[in-house]
């Protein structure tokens, strides 16, 4: 198969996923092509969409027979940004995968397929992102080793995640740490760490788990 690889942001912490997806695929034979950009995106038979922050549109997706998107959540429930994050502070330690069809609407395709990874309430940001990383890559080599997939429309009543920021970091001083345990566990020490204000100032904390 031609099997392209979209991932609009360097930086993202997919990147060692979407390098090991890429060696595992042409380890399969299939011819692969990673791009930056949806304009870059060559006539093929599928291309993964992989931590992309970016609508990509209706004309850079006719250059593929389908467009994968994989999420983090149990769609049409939990739609938008950083879905496991959100459900870890929800406390729930089964995050559902789902890979579908990218669509005119945002995180509204067919259902391809789906997985589940588990927490055990210790892990921290990495640890999490591990698990997904390594899901997707399985759920992307399947879609690839099994084709064509049927899809299956969404159902249900849908919801959505709103996109991050520095405040929903932020701890409150006067509750205990275990109280906020989930908000430090998902916490990016570098990007978005934890910090709280007292006495007019403000202090930032960075999380570590002692091995």
């Amino acid at each position: 198969m031609k099997v392209s690889l979209l991932m609009d942001n360097p930086r993202s912490w997919f990147a060692p996923y979407a390098d090991e997806l890429e060696i595992k695929l042409r380890d399969r034979g299939h011819e692969v092509v990673r791009v930056g950009r949806a304009e870059d995106l060559p006539e093929g038979d599928c291309t993964f969409f992989l931590s992309c922050e970016q609508i990509i549109q209706p004309e850079f997706r006719a250059r593929s027979r389908h467009n994968i998107v994989i999420h983090a959540s149990a769609l049409p429930r939990g739609k938008g940004w950083s879905p496991m994050t959100w459900q870890v502070l929800e406390g729930k330690n089964d995050i559902p995968i789902s890979m579908f069809e990218a669509v005119d609407r945002v995180d509204a395709g067919d259902i391809y397929a789906t997985a589940t990874i588990h927490l055990d309430g210790h892990e921290l940001i990495d640890e999490m992102r591990g698990k997904e990383g390594n899901a997707i890559v399985d759920l992307a080599l399947r879609f690839v080793e099994e084709y064509p997939m049927q899809g299956t429309p969404q159902e249900g009543e849908e919801s959505f995640y709103a996109r991050r920021s520095p405040k929903d970091s932020e701890l409150n001083p006067e509750k205990s740490i275990a109280e906020q345990f989930n908000l430090l566990r998902i916490v990016d020490n570098e990007r978005y760490p934890a910090h709280f204000t007292l006495n007019g100032k403000t202090y930032v904390l960075k999380i570590f788990k002692k091995e």
